[in-house]
């Protein structure tokens, strides 16, 4: 497995390449950026959005959180990492599209439906079962319906999408600018299986892109 060592190995090999290929890019964008969309991934360390989509620096902005969660609108006086990524990217780099990406295999995913982490402290995964229990409502949809095994699993991977989609227009500075027609939600979902990636239409459904 990489160590950090292999990493700075990694940064040589693109200080040598990527570097001066896109060097014109670089200096402009030490100038500020202005990313056309904002994917929220899974932190997973087998779908980075940069490699899945190709894209090159400055085209995404990208938050990734166990089973790409976004939690609801709360003004409670915690910090929230997520809400204020979404609004740095909604509200100042005025993005024109957020791309909510769940993925096959998605650990996160399956802790919600087993609870596996359930009871924990802190440490011990107390932390990992606060966040995913975002999905209880739709554990017990899930359930009711497909039971607990593989594609129970699946069914909440997709789950996590449209309940973040659905966290997501609870934010003030979100429904107007979708409603106008300045922002577009999407949903999409990438099979770490076979690499291909789904994207979900209107009515919540999900179909190879």
């Amino acid at each position: 497995m990489p160590d950090l060592n292999n990493l700075i190995g990694g940064y040589h090999r693109f200080r040598d390449t990527d570097w001066p290929r896109e060097r014109d890019r670089w200096a402009k964008l030490k100038e500020g950026q202005s990313p056309g969309v904002m994917v929220i991934s899974c932190s997973d360390s087998r779908v980075d959005p940069s490699q899945i989509f190709d894209t090159s620096p400055g085209e995404i902005f990208v938050v990734r959180n166990v089973a790409n969660l976004v939690p609801p609108f709360e003004t409670d006086g915690s910090r929230h990492g997520v809400s204020a990524a979404l609004e740095f990217a909604v509200t100042q780099l005025e993005v024109n599209e957020i791309v909510v990406m769940g993925h096959g295999a998605c650990g996160g995913a399956k802790a919600a439906l087993s609870k596996a982490f359930d009871g924990c402290k802190p440490g011990e995964g107390g932390f990992i079962a606060h966040w995913v229990d975002l999905l209880a409502d739709a554990r017990e949809r899930i359930i009711a319906e497909y039971g607990d095994g593989p594609e129970a699993v699946h069914a909440m991977e997709l789950e996590a999408v449209r309940v973040s989609i659905a966290n997501l227009r609870t934010f003030p500075f979100i429904t107007p600018r979708e409603a106008d027609g300045r922002l577009k939600i999407r949903g999409a979902y990438f099979a770490i299986a076979d690499g291909v990636l789904h994207v979900m239409d209107e009515k919540g459904d999900f179909s190879p892109a």
